[in-house]
């Protein structure tokens, strides 16, 4: 384990001094490449999910991973499906026939994507799920943070923030059919259902992750309990964001804790200024290191990278995947400057206007 996390920490380390140096060149659909070296006998495709559910994919993931490959010398193709499914299988199908040998998705819905890798498996390309599992898939090898324990990190800080004293508390769950939204919530529950203290007044998955939904199922929960919430479990920033702006109508911001995930520059802002309690900092450097790691030792012949370090339930499938599972880091207001330290936001992009004066007082520079 030791070994495998040396690994991963250090092509991290590389990815980010890469894309420090070289910036992202984002064509803003495909990326095609080669380069850094002897070319391996293999092509490697990803499909990247949307530009809405998080900045991460095109800011980060893409980048990250053009540089893995050019610098290990394979040649790949990135494209983002932009939240279609019909078009995440149209461009999987043109990756298959323009010879893709290792193919990573991040999946809009396990229907689709079980598809998508069914059709791959047919023409004998390998598999990965990148960040989501497909439940009911048939991916080889499965790459993504623990989201159990996500989800727990979520709960605990929630609690952290509301004491020993009784609350209402609202959960906010992720779109429902995104098999990690289902373990982010598992893994609050699991906390959460402990302590007594806490009522938990109102409970609805925001389809597609999408924040003006969010919003409108926020401002609801909110009327019903006649604004009796004290905390709210928010899955991600954004939807935590959506919930921030009915309790700013309501005077209430600040005073009520909201949870997030993604370590984002608006969730960290929301963190600086107190309206958001805590996120859930998933370093992309890593997942996208481990993905490059793991796609290269395939197309390297290996049956079976080292890299695996567990195994996923595919409840659907009634099977185990073998997996790359990575920590999640809680992110509170006293160690924002880690995010900042790794290189994932800029402190030029967090400590603008009303929050610089946070950023001086924590030492983010």
């Amino acid at each position: 384990m030791a070994r495998r996390r040396t690994l991963m920490t250090a092509l991290a380390a590389t990815l980010v001094f890469g894309l420090a140096a070289c910036g992202s060149d984002d064509d803003g659909g495909s990326g095609g490449g080669g380069g850094g070296g002897e070319e391996a006998a293999g092509k490697v495709g990803v499909i990247l999910p949307d530009t809405e559910s998080s900045t991460r994919w095109e800011s980060f993931d893409r980048p990250l991973l053009e540089q893995a490959f050019e610098d290990a010398g394979i040649e790949y193709d990135i494209q983002n499906a932009e939240g279609d499914a019909q078009r995440m299988a149209t461009i999987a199908e043109q990756m298959i026939t323009e010879g893709v040998t290792v193919l990573a998705i991040v999946n809009l819905d396990n229907a689709s994507g079980a598809q998508i890798q069914q059709q791959a498996a047919q023409q004998g390309v390998q598999t990965i799920d990148y960040d989501r599992l497909t439940l009911g898939g048939s991916a080889e090898y499965y790459v993504s943070f623990d989201n159990t324990e996500v989800g727990r990190l979520q709960g605990q800080g929630l609690a952290d923030c509301l004491g020993p004293e009784a609350a209402n508390i609202a959960f906010l769950n992720g779109s429902p059919d995104d098999s990690n939204a289902t373990l982010f919530a598992a893994g609050a529950h699991e906390v959460l259902d402990e302590m007594t203290q806490y009522t938990q007044v109102a409970e609805q998955a925001v389809p597609g992750w999408e924040p003006e939904q969010a919003a409108t199922i926020f401002e609801q929960m909110y009327t019903q309990a006649g604004g009796n919430i004290q905390g709210v479990l928010a899955a991600n920033d954004q939807l935590g964001n959506a919930a921030i702006q009915t309790l700013v109508r309501n005077g209430q911001a600040g005073q009520v804790p909201v949870t997030g995930q993604d370590a984002s520059v608006e969730g960290l802002q929301n963190i600086l200024a107190e309206r958001q309690c805590m996120t859930v900092y998933k370093p992309a450097a890593e997942e996208a290191g481990a993905l490059a790691e793991l796609a290269i030792s395939l197309i390297n012949g290996e049956d079976a990278p080292d890299i695996i370090n567990g195994e996923s339930e595919d409840s659907e499938g009634d099977r185990q995947v073998p997996s790359v599972l990575l920590d999640p880091v809680s992110i509170n207001r006293d160690n924002v400057k880690q995010v900042v330290d790794d290189g994932q936001v800029t402190a030029a992009e967090l400590c603008t206007g009303e929050y610089a004066a946070a950023c001086t007082e924590l030492g983010i520079q």
